[in-house]
């Protein structure tokens, strides 16, 4: 979730063909590196263009890149991941909610997802001690 929380913040689609040719250096190195401020954003964006295209000799995909995520949003819980916490009965609240750092916020929402299998969801909930 971490490297999918900083694709997301950078705005590159990585598939799992291209991860799959990363030595395990590389993918520690793009869990590492920082990716917070635009500069280390630009940075970070940077690296995996070349990476990838180094790797696979086609560029790398790109996606859009929300100016407001919802997961930095502390006020507002999204009603999809409201829902999907009432469906194993858990109420978070507002105060739950702005205590969770981004990523963790990112996780429960992109878990969330009606398109997503949810499968873990549940295990972030516990994992985040929201039970």
């Amino acid at each position: 979730m971490q490297v999918r929380y900083k694709l997301d913040t950078c705005g590159i689609k990585l598939k799992l063909s291209d991860w799959l040719q990363m030595t395990q250096d590389e993918r520690e190195a793009i869990l590492e590196l920082p990716c917070t401020t635009q500069t280390e954003i630009d940075a970070y964006r940077e690296y995996l263009q070349q990476l990838i295209l180094e790797k696979t000799g086609t560029p790398v995909g790109q996606l859009p890149v929300d100016a407001y995520p919802a997961w930095m949003d502390s006020s507002t819980i999204p009603i999809t991941l409201q829902e999907k916490a009432q469906e194993l009965g858990v109420n978070l609240s507002l105060e739950q909610w702005a205590a969770l750092t981004p990523l963790q916020r990112f996780a429960l929402i992109k878990l969330s997802r009606p398109s997503h299998e949810n499968k873990n969801f549940p295990h972030a909930i516990a994992e985040f001690h929201l039970l």
